[in-house]
């Protein structure tokens, strides 16, 4: 069974992005392009990742990721944040919010699947 990833992203540009950067290893993505249907969709499909931008329509990313560091169906979900906020306190509000990882747009696509596989795998080697 394939690995899933849930994409939480208003862009459907940086969707397809991602989805074209992840697929070729295998994992399967699904989108979403709001907070609440990506919080609904966390809660029912209990991705293995989650792939999280933080400037989300009708409910934020941090609010998102609140939520699911609140709940405890999925407390342990991994969550990339991924970001065009590149300041030094995004990188701390989501280290502080329970994210696991932390990307900025734009971003390479070399370094997006080996941070995605890492964080599914625990293969540090992913990310070389």
């Amino acid at each position: 069974m394939a690995l899933r990833v849930l994409v939480v992203e208003d862009s459907a540009v940086i969707q397809r992005l991602i989805s074209v950067c992840l697929r070729p290893a295998g994992l399967e993505v699904e989108t979403r392009s709001d907070g609440p249907t990506g919080l609904e969709a966390a809660l029912t499909t209990h991705p293995d990742l989650v792939i999280l931008d933080v400037g989300l329509p009708r409910m934020d990313g941090w609010e998102v990721l609140e939520r699911i560091r609140s709940d405890p169906r999925t407390r342990s979900m991994k969550v990339l944040v991924l970001t065009a906020h590149a300041q030094e306190e995004t990188r701390e509000r989501a280290d502080r919010g329970g994210a696991d990882a932390f990307l900025t747009k734009p971003f390479r696509p070399d370094d997006l699947r080996g941070v995605a596989l890492q964080l599914l795998t625990g293969d540090v080697a992913a990310t070389a």
